[in-house]
């Protein structure tokens, strides 16, 4: 992933993201993996309760547009296990809750100079598929000190919602 130029990190050097688990029928799940989070602020855990603007604080984040739509989809996910999931009509229009199954399964792990964060999202409760796919993650280091990572970035301020950071596809899975 790429950090925004305006909002450099203190210490990390790298923020990762893939899919994971791609053979499990019920969840989508998502690793991301930040090197040198020695000073990575991680939210106390507050338990798996729907949460806004999980954003400011360190929080990973998937984006969803299916194929041919104008409309998309946001999911929040924090180390503190809360999380929050939008749909949009158009770019930061329309935002209304969305509705899911079960809520997503958040597990932060810390060691040595290395923080693994793993998100799990019902299947039933995504979109349907294919669809762009942007992976991103708001880092909160010591002092406040906030970064923004995503594949790809645009404008001269981070905005995960610009339809330029949607630069991957997720296909429909191939359950066996």
């Amino acid at each position: 992933m790429i950090c925004h130029p305006s909002a450099p990190p203190l210490a990390i050097r790298s923020v990762t993201a893939r899919l994971i688990d791609l053979a499990n029928s019920h969840w989508l799940g998502l690793r991301w993996r930040v090197e040198g989070s020695g000073k990575v602020v991680l939210p106390l855990l507050a338990g798996r309760k729907r949460r806004d603007n999980l954003w400011q604080r360190t929080c990973f984040e998937l984006f969803l547009k299916p194929s041919g739509e104008a409309g998309y989809s946001e999911f929040n996910f924090s180390p503190s296990e809360s999380w929050a999931a939008y749909d949009f009509a158009g770019q930061r229009t329309d935002r209304r809750d969305r509705a899911m199954a079960l809520p997503p399964k958040c597990v932060a792990r810390v060691g040595g100079d290395v923080l693994i964060f793993d998100a799990h999202v019902p299947r039933q409760s995504l979109p349907h598929f294919p669809a762009a796919m942007g992976i991103t993650a708001v880092i909160e280091e010591e002092g406040g000190t906030l970064s923004y990572w995503s594949l790809k970035h645009s404008g001269n301020r981070p905005d995960f919602h610009d339809p330029a950071c949607f630069t991957a596809t997720l296909a429909a899975p191939h359950i066996p």
